[in-house]
């Protein structure tokens, strides 16, 4: 498990780059912000969160009864992970920031989508609400 990667893996650095692209300026790997996003638009208070599926369980209730081996370790592992990244999602919205998270393959099958999303929560945070 020493050779996992926790930040710059492949699906953050393809979605940064396209974020840099599409004109978006960010600071990665956020240390003052629960969780450490991997992508802060500080402006917009916008936290991106590129998760894989296996680490942080998408689909979890189907995904975790394909686990064959040392299943003792991983299903309690990555339940973990996911009440963490609630707690972090939460913490984060009660600071006052939007969060997104993206899956892996969403990133890499429709970045465009991705790209989209963000653009529209940009554009959400930046309306001014009258009552």
């Amino acid at each position: 498990m020493s050779l996992i990667k926790n930040k710059d893996t492949g699906i953050e650095v393809i979605f940064r780059k396209a974020l840099w692209k599409a004109g978006f300026r960010y600071r990665k790997n956020y240390k003052k912000l629960p969780g450490k996003p991997d992508i802060a638009l500080t402006k917009q208070k916008i936290a991106i969160f590129c998760d894989g599926e296996f680490w942080h369980g998408k689909n979890w209730e189907v995904s975790k009864e394909k686990i064959k081996r040392n299943r003792n370790y991983w299903i309690p592992k990555i339940d973990k992970n996911i009440k963490r990244d609630f707690e972090t999602d939460r913490d984060l919205k009660l600071m006052g920031w939007e969060v997104l998270h993206f899956w892996g393959t969403d990133i890499e099958k429709d970045m465009a989508s991705c790209i989209e999303q963000v653009k529209e929560a940009i554009f959400y945070r930046d309306i001014e609400w009258e009552p």
